[in-house]
């Protein structure tokens, strides 16, 4: 056989073995392809990749280069930019000045306090601070409260514009100063010997006026929400809401949790109750203000490292605290005051610097809460397969929702073999449904998977349907 007809020979069989390989790459399991046909969902909708952290071809292919809406993967990309730049011992300073001389315990004058974009400054956090400025001799505060939040130019005004709800927690806006996410816990309760329903908040909110408007009615109580409304009083009164409704008498403990106030008042609020648990009092209200040029702090307080932040922001999927990274991303690359406009820019540059195509990546807010965002399956993939590189990638993927134990995936695969051997973030939004993370099968591998379905419906538990097929069948791979 002459040499030349070897070649052609060897070359196309060469060529039949990558086509082959194309091919299978991107047949899609069973299970997958029965959901799909149940459900009339068209291949185009859904794009999928599966590949090993160490193979360079991937095992599953579809659709992999077309731009999705990743709903709350995105946080993903967020979260692994914010921890290579930062490192896992990253910490958010909140400085506290005081505007006025100390004496005897006696602040004669205001106490400002500067935020720097700690994402994650919960009351527990809030109380240990307070206690700080307590034991360096601050009693008595004779002044106001003045908020400085200034370290970010928020352009984001309106809680209502994602999906009109203004009150509920994934629509909180960022502050560079935010309080315990700025949540309020309503505690409902009926009454029936006074004949009235009770309201009380967690936490304590002295600065917060509620009417409470609901009636208290016979019958059973049914379902997990009674019928109530709650508004504020007025456009220019934040810290006023109104209470509606009725709720049976049968009802006990009815528990709602809702962002409300300003960022300012909240943080008031809560600081006045915390202050009286130390011991201390403040006299004047609240204000937004400046640190005046050259004033010194009376405390620097520190967040908890990043790598704390990270598993609370990842396995319950918290918008808040992704949108506060986006503008502190941007903070590496630019001074402050930081737009979300920096946040994105400084993003993606670190991510091209880092050798990732972001021709195709669209980022809004960081959070996924966005009807805008879109990525595709291979850039999910390159930038879990690069996170696995790093010397970072245990804090990163300890920061994922471990399927059957915790986080959004908490409920899947209980008390089955796969229970404890995914780590993965998923996304939802109206019309997509998405996940993304690391399998482990039982005989050692570790695969990336990458799904998003974006179609009318996906959100109603059909994406949850396609996802556990695609997990499931990935998590017998060899």
């Amino acid at each position: 056989m002459p040499n030349s007809f070897r070649v052609l020979v060897v070359s196309a069989l060469l060529c039949l073995l990558l086509f082959d390989g194309a091919a299978r790459a991107t047949e899609l399991p069973q299970s997958v392809t029965r959901v799909l046909a149940q459900r009339k969902i068209p291949l185009e909708a859904l794009s999928v990749m599966v590949q090993a952290v160490d193979e360079d071809t991937p095992r599953l292919a579809l659709n992999i280069d077309v731009p999705r809406n990743p709903a709350s993967t995105e946080k993903l990309i967020t979260t692994w930019v914010a921890l290579d730049i930062f490192g896992p011992t990253h910490t958010w300073p909140t400085r506290i000045y005081a505007l006025g001389p100390l004496r005897d315990g006696v602040l004669e004058g205001d106490l400002l306090i500067k935020g720097f974009g700690d994402p994650y400054l919960v009351l527990e956090d809030f109380w240990k601070m307070l206690g700080e400025l307590r034991r360096l001799g601050v009693r008595d505060i004779k002044g106001r409260l003045l908020i400085d939040d200034s370290h970010f130019a928020t352009d984001e005004t309106d809680p209502t514009a994602f999906d009109g709800q203004a009150f509920r927690l994934y629509n909180t806006l960022p502050s560079a100063l935010m309080v315990n996410f700025q949540s309020v816990e309503f505690v409902i309760d009926p009454d029936a010997a006074r004949g009235r329903v009770d309201i009380s908040t967690v936490p304590d909110l002295p600065n917060l006026e509620i009417t409470n408007n609901i009636k208290l009615v016979p019958g059973e109580c049914r379902g997990n929400a009674p019928q109530i409304g709650m508004v504020q009083a007025g456009p220019t009164t934040p810290d006023h809401l109104v209470f509606s409704g009725t709720m049976p008498f049968s009802c006990r403990h009815f528990r709602i949790a809702r962002s409300v106030m300003t960022p300012e008042s909240y943080a008031y609020g809560t600081f006045k109750t915390l202050w009286r648990q130390w011991g201390g009092t403040l006299e004047g209200g609240v204000e937004r203000a400046r640190v005046p040029p050259g004033k010194p702090p009376l405390l620097t307080w520190h967040s908890r490292h990043l790598s704390e932040i990270l598993p609370p922001l990842n396995k319950w999927s918290n918008n808040l605290m992704t949108r506060m990274l986006l503008y502190s991303i941007g903070e590496s690359r630019y001074p402050p005051p930081v737009t979300r406009l920096q946040g994105r820019d400084a993003l993606r540059e670190h991510l091209a610097k880092r050798g990732l195509d972001t021709s195709t990546l669209v980022v809004d807010n960081g959070s996924g809460l966005s009807r805008d965002s879109r990525v595709t399956a291979r850039f999910m993939l390159s930038l879990l397969q690069l996170a696995w590189s790093e010397p970072t990638m245990p804090e990163f993927v300890a920061s994922l929702s471990i399927v059957g134990r915790d986080g959004t995936t908490r409920r899947r695969f209980r008390n089955g073999e796969e229970t404890g051997r995914m780590h993965l973030k998923t996304g939802s939004l109206e019309k997509v449904s998405a996940v993304t993370g690391y399998v482990h099968t039982p005989g050692g591998r570790t695969f990336m998977v990458s799904m998003m379905l974006n179609y009318r419906g996906a959100n109603w538990g059909i994406g949850t349907e396609i996802q556990n097929a695609l997990l499931a069948w990935t998590y017998r791979l060899e």
